[in-house]
């Protein structure tokens, strides 16, 4: 328990003949489980303040998502403050974005440099995007969703990490996927996403939808990589650690491992829902046999597993031709799609050259110069015109291609500014296809 104690300094024209300053005590306590500060604020004035003075306290504290509890000296509200602070400040987030940072709540919270710059999220988030469900299981999943794969690693700006992450939930992505192993290094996204978590995004934890992932390489010796329970329970700890949560929405087993039995991978992610640090089990690139054994396994072991993640686009039918298409809509299951843009190939980029803040010039792991061979880049370009007599840039197009697949739950998008999530958003406005269209599609792709 933690006691600050700051002082409210009034304007002299406030205060008039009587520039008394009254001392305010602000005791936070931390809530249990909860890797957060409430603000539960006692606020107790040794003297009486006229309601402006009061008032304009109040404004400060809710524009920093602080409600006070108000009393003056004998534990009653004090004199000419007859409405509720909590009402009466729930019209001011405007005037403190627009002129009120730089008077008195500068002045009010400069004793102990509280930041004024909290992120406050945007109020028509939920108006524009599509929520589809995740097979036949209760849960929402925005059409669209950020997945931290590239560009939240070290080697990233991390206030342009925190832009996208804040712009991406301004426009309704509520959805933020991870795994251990995303970096560079190994996790350094869970890490960087954790620190904007409680830098800004905390207080809307209960808006989120949190994944991540265990199954690929993440320390040296028998146990830090594949399927074993060891293995994934473990990973799940760290996680949690370096994101700072107690629980994560979604844990994903991340690939299938042969030489495991499938009973031991299936009880670690039961273990994981049980224990109450998952909600929910996913599965990342597995086949649809596969997916038939684990579902059946995770059904006896009463698991909610809702999902699978895979990669799907124009030029990666894979999950087309293993049955895991199939076997999603048939099981009832849900289906997130990542690299629905190729690593990029699906864009306008490469049409003219290969810019030097491209993917392949900047990191070069996952897509390299090689693969913008004529062909590829013929075929680009014909998808390029399909895209521009539909009137959409040829990354909507490819979105909106991915999403039009029933059975296919979000797309998982990447991005290196937040530019980029906006135009990918854009996706949204046309996800219809017309027969002729697909077919066109599919003879420039199926090659």
């Amino acid at each position: 328990m933690a006691q600050l104690v700051v002082r409210l300094v009034r304007d002299q024209e406030v205060a008039g003949s009587n520039p008394a300053v009254p001392t305010i005590d602000l005791i936070p306590s931390i809530m249990s489980r909860v890797l957060f500060c409430s603000y539960p604020f006692s606020v107790s004035f040794g003297t009486l303040v006229d309601f402006q003075s009061l008032e304009e306290f109040g404004l400060v504290l809710h524009a920093v998502g602080i409600a006070p509890n108000v009393s003056g000296p004998t534990g009653t509200r004090p004199s000419g403050s007859h409405v509720d602070i909590n009402s009466a400040v729930s019209c001011f987030r405007l005037q403190f974005i627009g002129q009120y940072n730089a008077s008195i709540a500068k002045r009010t919270f400069s004793s102990y440099n509280y930041d004024m710059d909290k992120y406050i999220p945007e109020t028509k988030r939920y108006d524009s995007m599509v929520y589809t469900r995740s097979g036949r299981s209760g849960l929402l999943l925005p059409a669209v969703s950020l997945g931290l794969w590239h560009n939240f690693g070290d080697d990233g700006n991390f206030e342009t990490m925190k832009a996208m992450v804040y712009t991406a939930f301004d426009n309704g992505i509520t959805h933020f996927d991870l795994a251990n192993n995303y970096g560079p290094e190994a996790g350094a996204a869970e890490r960087n996403f954790g620190k904007i978590l409680r830098e800004g995004l905390m207080p809307y934890r209960d808006e989120l939808i949190i994944s991540t992932k265990a199954g690929y390489t993440m320390w040296p010796g028998p146990y830090g990589d594949f399927g074993n329970r060891k293995y994934l329970l473990a990973s799940l700890d760290q996680s949690l650690e370096r994101l700072g949560l107690p629980y994560v929405d979604i844990f994903y087993h991340h690939r299938m491992d042969p030489a495991t039995p499938l009973e031991e991978t299936m009880g670690a992610l039961a273990s994981a829902v049980h224990s109450g640090k998952a909600l929910y089990a996913g599965l990342s690139n597995y086949d649809g046999e596969t997916l038939g054994k684990a579902t059946k396994l995770l059904e006896e072991m009463h698991v909610p597993f809702v999902i699978n993640q895979n990669r799907y686009s124009i030029f990666d039918r894979t999950i087309e031709n293993n049955g895991l298409l199939e076997a999603t809509k048939r099981l009832g299951k849900g289906l997130i799609c990542f690299s629905p843009l190729a690593q990029g190939l699906l864009t306008d980029r490469y049409l003219h050259g290969i810019p030097e803040d491209s993917r392949i010039r900047t990191d070069g792991r996952f897509l390299k110069e090689t693969a913008l061979t004529p062909e590829r880049l013929r075929q680009i370009a014909a998808l390029n015109d399909i895209a521009a007599k539909r009137g959409q840039t040829l990354a909507e197009m490819a979105l909106s291609w991915v999403l039009a697949h029933d059975g296919v739950t979000s797309v998982l998008i990447g991005a290196s500014k937040p530019e980029q999530i906006l135009d990918n958003i854009k996706a949204l406005a046309r996800r219809d296809f017309t027969d002729a269209e697909m077919a066109a599609i599919d003879a420039i792709s199926l090659i």
